[in-house]
């Protein structure tokens, strides 16, 4: 299932990614970010209404870094519809999703944020060079 989950969010962003940067065009790009926060935090709410199981109490206990995870969620949309709006979506989400997996090679191989360390050997380093190359072919005009 984690596969399924994985593709069902890779492909949620790409359409999400589009769909904020065409409503940022629209409604200008704070704007439209408060709009998909807000919507988000609505539904969250909703979510945990109806399944939440966990606590708020705990927040005094969680690790401060642990709780940017908001703010980051700030940077990503606004970035996603800054690199849409620069780029194509295919070269923009390529970037992403490259950029992606180069920081979770990092907090895997030194275990940061409670991750368990996992060794980064020539051919992960090999596997990030072809899709890096691979999005500079993509991007030539021949």
């Amino acid at each position: 299932m984690g596969f399924v989950f994985a593709i069902l969010a890779g492909a949620a962003m790409s359409v999400q990614g589009v769909m904020n940067t065409r409503l940022s065009e629209k409604l200008g790009l704070y704007e439209s970010n408060a709009w998909v926060q807000g919507t988000a935090f609505a539904l969250s709410l909703l979510a945990m209404w109806i399944w939440g199981k966990g606590s708020f109490r705990e927040l005094g206990q969680t690790p401060k870094v642990y709780l940017l995870g908001g703010a980051l969620g700030l940077v990503i949309t606004l970035t996603v519809m800054l690199a849409i709006g620069r780029l194509s979506p295919t070269v923009a989400i390529s970037t992403i999703l490259i950029a992606q997996l180069l920081v979770a090679a990092i907090i895997d191989a030194f275990g940061w944020l409670g991750a368990e360390r996992v060794a980064f050997h020539w051919n992960k380093f090999a596997g990030m060079a072809l899709m890096i190359g691979g999005v500079v072919l993509f991007k030539l005009r021949l």
